[in-house]
């Protein structure tokens, strides 16, 4: 029970109580959001990997398509040109 004062001392009381319940749960909502911020700095982590990783299939299929391209202009090239020329030389 708190000092005697001009206010009723159950209402002291309860006000001193709130204030140590405050004061005893700070430590576990400190945890509380720690363990959420972590958890989402993960998860933004495995969102911008997956994205990364997307990203890159997305460029290997552009560089592949180029390629095959490329090999297709040059296959149509040797057509016009007579092949049985190209094999004596």
């Amino acid at each position: 029970m708190a000092f005697p004062t001009a206010v009723n001392d159950q209402i002291t009381d309860s006000v001193t109580q709130s204030n140590v319940m405050v004061t005893g749960s700070a430590p576990a909502l400190a945890l509380a959001n720690l363990y959420q911020a972590t958890s989402q700095a993960l998860s933004n982590a495995a969102l911008n990997a997956a994205n990364a990783q997307q990203q890159n299939y997305v460029i290997a299929q552009a560089a592949t398509t180029v390629g095959v391209s490329t090999l297709y202009s040059l296959i149509g090239a040797v057509d016009v040109v007579d092949a049985a020329d190209l094999l004596k030389r």
